[in-house]
């Protein structure tokens, strides 16, 4: 399908690289079916396994489509996770480590002998490992044919800025998308609001596919006051709770924007979904090719694009298939709204705590640019509350700063939600993949 996409396309630009070189559909369709030839000829077929060391750019994306394109089974991996490279290599059993940068191609240390590999009986696929903060990351593995089905109705060809990552299942659903409709993907030289803002204010980009944390980096920075983004048509935003105060900020910072919340996991691909409205975390999904629930308050999802399975972890499906997400929401009608994962959930003296809630309450703190909250033991609460907040330089007096917090929340939380220990710091608090780090 892609391929007579591309053909189609002729020469519109299908992708902008970071140093703003320009492939067309022509080019790049021809760039795929060299490699293809040339990864045949290296014992590349149905099956094999083969890890991809890059980021997302031209010759990049071609080496993927071309290695799908003889039915391999690709495993990226990111720049911000190549500590993880070898460790990936082996759990996912690469005959073959790609590296596009350098134009090489050599053994690694598997033969493609996993069982699910069988399972995708020729069938492109895809390994992608979760993002977690803690604990072994997971190698999901895909069938690229059930994830391409979501674009066989073709999208509108917009100009998308290829901002989640190269190994990240967004990121990758993200591609897919604006090539399969036709598109333009921009590349970035980095991931910094000012970089970011540069490059839609350059190539006037209409989609903007990014993180809350980002957004609020954005808003915070001035970079998005300090660039012309009138270009932009639809930003979306996923992988992290939204905080009402700064989805507020954002619909009023870019009023020309549809703000669409996005939903997506390593085990299951991205769900297509559409926000109440710019200012709403209220969202519903397509249902077309996948059904949700809600069990004891927890969201379930059954989806055509699910992983096929683990290759180092039981699965995390139900015996009738419906994938046990973790998240906790609330349901109105058609509609649902995440209240945060179960798993951060802090118990305090048996009541609950939503970290993404405090978190909320607390960037509304003059001087508090982001926050994080977790729970730690407590000998007779069983946990109590804790905050690491960021702040900035030179505002750091411990003690006024959090009288001046607590005095900041008092009637806006519960008191039990308060946090009882803060710690201040500079650093950022999400991770490369900019999710909160709750420990």
């Amino acid at each position: 399908m892609l391929m007579a996409r591309f053909a189609a396309a002729g020469d519109a630009p299908a992708v902008i690289d970071a140093d703003a070189t320009t492939t067309s559909y022509a080019a790049f369709a021809a760039d795929i079916t060299a490699l293809s030839t040339r990864f045949a000829a290296a014992g590349v077929g149905p099956g094999t396994s083969v890890q991809l060391i890059g980021d997302f750019g031209a010759r990049d994306i071609a080496w993927m489509i071309a290695l799908w394109h003889l039915g391999a089974v690709v495993a990226p991996v990111a720049p911000t996770s190549l500590e993880m490279a070898d460790s990936f290599a082996e759990v996912g059993d690469a005959a073959f480590i790609a590296r596009p940068g350098d134009d090489s191609l050599v053994p690694g240390p598997g033969n493609s002998s996993c069982d699910l590999f069988a399972e995708l009986n020729s069938a492109p696929g895809l390994i992608i490992f979760s993002s977690g903060t803690t604990g072994t990351p997971k190698g999901a593995v895909h069938n690229i044919d059930r994830l391409l089905s979501k674009f066989e109705i073709t999208g509108k060809a917009m100009r998308t800025i290829g901002f989640l990552l190269f190994d990240h299942i967004s990121g990758i659903d993200t591609a897919l998308y604006t090539l399969a409709a036709g598109g333009a993907l921009i590349c970035l030289p980095a991931r910094d609001p000012a970089s970011v803002s540069a490059i839609i204010e350059t190539h006037k980009a209409e989609v903007l596919p990014t993180a809350p944390s980002f957004l609020n980096m954005m808003l915070m920075s001035g970079a998005a006051e300090a660039h012309d983004l009138s270009s932009l048509k639809i930003i979306t935003y996923g992988g992290e709770m939204m905080p009402q105060g700064v989805l507020d900020r954002v619909a009023a910072a870019f009023p020309g924007a549809r703000i669409v919340q996005k939903y997506g996991a390593s085990e299951i691909g991205a769900l297509r979904s559409k926000s109440t409205s710019d200012t709403s975390r209220w969202i519903s999904f397509d249902t077309r090719g996948a059904d949700w629930r809600v069990v004891e308050g927890l969201l379930e999802i059954r989806t055509k694009t699910a992983m096929l399975g683990y290759l180092n972890a039981p699965s995390p499906f139900t015996d009738d298939g419906w994938y046990k997400t973790g998240d906790r929401v609330e349901v109105d009608g058609d509609k649902i709204r995440f209240l945060g994962r179960d798993g951060d959930l802090i118990s305090v003296g048996g009541q609950k705590v939503y970290p993404a809630e405090v978190e909320a309450a607390l960037r509304e703190v003059d001087g508090v640019l982001d926050a994080v909250v977790f729970g730690k033991p407590h000998p007779m609460l069983g946990a109590s509350v804790f905050a690491r907040l960021q702040v900035p330089a030179g505002e750091i007096d411990p003690a006024s700063l959090r009288t001046k917090v607590r005095q900041g929340l008092a009637g806006k939380i519960e008191p039990y939600k308060i946090p009882q220990k803060m710690e201040f710091t500079q650093d950022r608090l999400e991770s490369a993949r900019f999710k909160k780090v709750r420990r």
